[in-house]
């Protein structure tokens, strides 16, 4: 019987074992020594809550799904009825074209052609691979229309912190800057986390905090990698994502709101722009015809 996320591209490496999907070339499971890393999703399910998910050609939410770029108007579907608005792109429920594999790698392809809402070409690539390391998530976008086009990328990994429910993590996360947002997740603002409930700059328990909250001026390390980690303060086992200077931004999500996540895993979304990013115009990526960008994010034991 066919998956409901089409074929199951199993990796693994030195006891790193990774699946990842045709639909939607998302992340379904990561494990390490049969620890689990990322809270997935089973091979029999609808991917649920974004798990894992791939969010181009923007990710986050475009308030009432409209926005005004080079001048025209444009419309897409709303798919999140709570906000009205149009939510993590276009291709998380698309097939996805095998290009490349091997036991520790897949690259995955796929052409975004235009439509109502969205009247650009891009080419889409994503590549995973496995190592000693972790795992490594490289994307890339390619405008292949004829003008310019309007451009975010993002990923919805859900890291499990070695600990029942985040409640008693450990959370470090480098930012120095939070979004206000209005009831719709548009941002209307931002202010610094110093002092607040959302500063763990320093790490220090999650405790009952409900973050569903965008974060930018990122610290980053000599690599210009952010590192995010989520331990056990027991044992100090946990999770670190990391991610390269093309992600300014970091969505970080607690789920409260949803029963099949309920605290028991975070969501940690790089993004390259902030939400209603489309509307706003706020560090939206404008790829030439034949421009091309690249990023890369990851994660992996700590």
């Amino acid at each position: 019987m066919r998956s409901p996320s089409g074929e199951q591209y199993e990796l693994a490496f030195e006891g790193h074992a990774a699946v990842v999907t045709e639909v939607g070339a998302g992340l379904r499971s990561y494990a390490v020594d049969e620890r689990l890393i990322l809270d997935g999703y089973g091979a029999d399910e609808i991917c649920p809550s974004g798990r894992g998910q791939v969010l181009m050609p923007w990710p986050n939410r475009i308030a009432n799904g409209s926005y005004e770029f080079a001048g025209r108007g444009h419309q897409l579907p709303i798919n999140e009825r709570g906000t009205g608005s149009a939510i993590h792109g276009l291709v998380r429920w698309v097939g996805w074209n095998l290009v490349d594999r091997d036991d520790r790698t897949v690259v995955l392809e796929h052409d975004l052609h235009p439509q109502p809402g969205y009247p650009f070409a891009l080419a889409l690539r994503i590549e995973y691979t496995l190592s000693a390391d972790g795992l490594r998530a490289h994307t890339s976008a390619t405008n292949v229309g004829p003008a310019p086009c309007p451009f975010g990328a993002g990923a919805h990994p859900y890291l499990f912190p070695g600990t029942p429910t985040i409640d008693d993590a450990m959370l470090s996360l480098p930012a120095r800057s939070v979004l206000t947002s209005d009831t719709r997740g548009a941002p209307v603002g931002s202010s610094a986390v110093e002092g607040t409930p959302l500063d763990f700059t320093r790490a220090r328990p999650i405790g009952d905090a409900r973050v569903d909250d965008c974060f930018t001026d990122l610290q980053r390390d000599g690599e210009g990698l952010v590192r995010v980690a989520l331990t056990s303060p027991e044992n100090g086992i946990g999770v670190t994502l990391w991610a390269d200077e093309s992600y300014p931004y970091l969505m970080l999500y607690s789920g409260d709101d949803r029963p099949d996540v309920a605290r028991r895993s975070l969501a940690v979304e790089p993004m390259t722009c902030p939400p209603n990013a489309f509307s706003s115009g706020e560090d939206v990526i404008v790829l030439e015809p034949g421009a091309t960008f690249r990023g890369a994010w990851g994660l992996g034991p700590s």
